[in-house]
């Protein structure tokens, strides 16, 4: 496997100053995924925004991860709505110009 777009999962919680276990608490939340090769566990790169915004929520504002889970599925139904109205406006532009 292509380890390119991979950073090692204890490399990372050095330099964010959080535990190994909390990586591993998220993972199996499915909050993120993590890839294990050889013993290694590994974040892949474009999960990083994601997994800093829950440090974020986790650190800064002390909640815990099933706080965090409830947030971002929140924030996903948010954006998912946000989306829809966006593409209803867009039809209504199209049925109002007529």
């Amino acid at each position: 496997m292509n380890k390119k777009n991979l950073i090692p999962a204890n490399e990372f919680c050095i330099h964010h100053n959080i535990a190994v276990s909390f990586i591993s608490s998220l993972h199996e939340n499915g909050l993120i995924k993590v890839t294990t090769i050889e013993e290694t566990s590994y974040i892949h790169k474009n999960q990083l925004p994601e997994l800093e915004r829950i440090i974020r929520f986790s650190g800064d504002l002390d909640i815990n991860i099933e706080g965090i889970e409830s947030i971002i599925h929140l924030l996903n139904q948010i954006d998912r709505m946000q989306r829809e109205i966006t593409s209803l406006k867009n039809q209504l532009s199209l049925f109002e110009s007529v």
